[in-house]
């Protein structure tokens, strides 16, 4: 489907980093079990708060449009935005197979500016944000203050963003990794590599997150995901130690709501709900 007029983004070292990393971001997915049932976990969740498939979906930081086709070839319809211009293209090409049936659109965009989305008038049933994209800026609340832009009240923001604790790492405290396993723990983030590139990270708790969008929103799910199965760069992991896996998951699935273990792994998605008598607040309330 035709992308509405992009305005371009301000090239970043994060930005030239993911578009670099594209190619082999869609192949590292592929035949990747692991990654999948966490991508399904997610749209489970999304589709869970948001059953109807006439919803309108905003997706941010979308990537080359793997999720945005899944629910788009579910019936919702998404309007996928990034900032990554080899992402876009990816996204660009999802939305023109045949499963999304003209239900998915692709824009450049930031989800620190939002303005271009704004100015089409278009209002949002959901939010969804997927795996750690947020985790590039160290303000949510500026990313608030977009999301109150477009979000209709009623509405609901799915976020899937890593958080300070993650099991998984933690393992490697026994093996003497104490700057891996204790990475996220560090206040001012971390520095991530992609495509040859450098880039800040932050992680933020569930917490972290329900206060930057404050007392207009309230939280209608918190989930951790793989608390104690593995992180999503598992790809082998499942494959060579099936039962182990199989072992890891269930008990993942059966801890994923229960405090704390909700509020830690490898992810954890936040899923707020607009209150209906909220009203756009300016950039100055928060």
């Amino acid at each position: 489907m035709s992308t509405n007029a992009p305005s371009t983004p301000v090239t970043t070292p994060t930005t030239e980093a993911f578009s670099r990393a594209a190619e082999q971001y869609d192949s590292f997915v592929g035949d990747h079990p692991h990654l999948q049932r966490m991508r399904d976990i997610a749209v489970s969740t999304v589709r869970r708060h948001a059953p109807t498939s006439e919803c309108r979906i905003l997706e941010i930081n979308a990537g080359t449009g793997i999720d945005a086709l899944t629910l788009s070839s579910l019936g919702y319809r998404v309007h996928a935005t990034d900032i990554a211009p080899e992402m876009l293209r990816r996204a660009e090409d999802r939305s023109r197979r045949p499963e999304a049936d003209g239900r998915l659109t692709v824009q450049a965009c930031s989800f620190l500016d939002l303005g271009p989305v704004v100015a089409s008038g278009d209002a949002f049933d959901v939010v969804f944000s997927n795996f750690g994209g947020l985790n590039c800026t160290p303000d949510l609340s500026a990313v608030a203050r977009q999301v109150d832009r477009v979000l209709r009240p009623g509405g609901i923001a799915v976020l899937v963003v890593m958080p300070p604790v993650c099991p998984w790492e933690l393992i490697y405290l026994a093996a003497g990794r104490w700057r891996f396993a204790t990475r996220r723990l560090r206040r001012s983030g971390t520095t991530a590599h992609l495509g040859g590139i450098e880039f800040p990270v932050h992680y933020h708790r569930p917490s972290q997150v329900a206060a930057a969008f404050g007392g207009d929103y309230s939280i209608a799910e918190v989930r951790g995901l793989s608390v104690v199965a593995p992180r999503d760069d598992s790809r082998e992991f499942p494959l060579r130690r099936p039962r182990a896996y199989q072992a890891l998951t269930w008990l993942d699935d059966r801890l994923a709501h229960r405090w704390p273990f909700s509020r830690c792994g490898d992810y954890v998605i936040t899923t707020l709900r607009r209150h209906d008598a909220a009203t756009t607040r300016s950039s100055g309330s928060r």
